[in-house]
């Protein structure tokens, strides 16, 4: 059976004075005259046989039956509008990226102006996350991810950098210590539990550590470093700016921890997507070539 739905102006015309909650602002919004507003409204009023508004002109209340469309109407926008931009491919709009969330705080967000300053029609959404990759579940468009293969199917995998790890601790409590770390609380992690015995394993060193101590976050983790509380393993791209600020030391260097970061992005090719991979792509390029790690 066909659809016999009243015309799109005229709905949309009542969400947005139903939203914005007078016919002025809707006017401005759609770029159309107030009158037109009013006409809409009033031909959707007689269409469906029900009055949406009550109240004097500057003073519109929505009606029962109004609140009941308006609440309807909000979903299936935005629903319209979740579509069209899953098919549409330009240079313009919202693109979703999830990554984790020191990545994103020590890393990413640091860059993103450059990526806004050529790209200001792209608005770049971030979401924390380090949960594993369903594309086919989740509505991201981009995700950054460090681990190792294989990567989920149906996803295309641009690298950024390998990951190097190493004992990190404020610079006054190392220069007090000359560099020891013997004795110090080691600093751990529940979203890398593995950190400290990766690096053990892989550098062949052994630091005696008082009693260790967890942090819910790698973020409240190193916080708690640069604090002089104790010592942390800590991947280079998180620390390196303050390392190189003389707030964190790494008196043993950095070992490779055999993971590397990636960006996943969807199959199906995207104008938004390529130019954001394209550029966090020479952004990692230029990172390692201006911040060599020590060894």
């Amino acid at each position: 059976m066909a659809r016999r739905l009243p015309s799109l102006n005229a709905l949309r015309a009542f969400e947005a004075t139903g939203r914005r909650g007078r016919m002025t602002l809707a006017a401005e919004e759609l770029n159309v005259t107030h009158s037109a507003v009013s006409r809409q409204i009033q031909h959707l009023e007689a269409q469906l046989g029900v009055p949406l508004f009550e109240g004097p002109k500057n003073r519109l209340r929505l009606t029962d039956a109004g609140t009941t469309l308006l609440a309807g109407l909000g979903i299936a926008f935005d629903q319209i509008d979740a579509s069209v931009r899953a098919v549409a491919d330009t240079n313009e709009g919202l693109l979703d990226v999830s990554c984790p969330g020191t990545f994103t705080m020590r890393w990413l967000i640091p860059r993103l102006y450059r990526f806004h300053a050529s790209y200001p029609e792209i608005e770049v959404r971030l979401t924390a996350s380090a949960k594993a990759v369903d594309f086919g579940r989740d509505g991201f468009d981009v995700a950054i991810r460090v681990g190792d293969p294989p990567w989920p199917d149906g996803a295309e995998v641009i690298p950024l950098f390998p990951e190097q790890i190493g004992p990190v601790l404020a610079t006054s409590l190392s220069n007090e210590r000359d560099g020891s770390c013997d004795g110090l609380p080691a600093l751990h992690t529940r979203t890398r539990p593995d950190a400290w015995s990766d690096w053990v394993s892989g550098s062949g060193r052994t630091i005696s550590a008082a009693p260790r101590v967890d942090y819910e976050h790698f973020y409240f983790m190193l916080e708690a470093a640069r604090s002089g509380l104790g010592v942390s393993v800590a991947p280079w791209p998180y620390v390196v700016d303050d390392i190189r600020a003389g707030r964190l030391a790494a008196p043993f260097g950095f070992i490779d921890s055999g993971h590397h970061y990636v960006a996943l992005r969807r199959a199906k090719r995207n104008r938004k997507v390529s130019l954001f991979c394209n550029w966090l792509e020479k952004e990692a390029e230029d990172f390692q070539s201006s911040h060599p790690m020590p060894g």
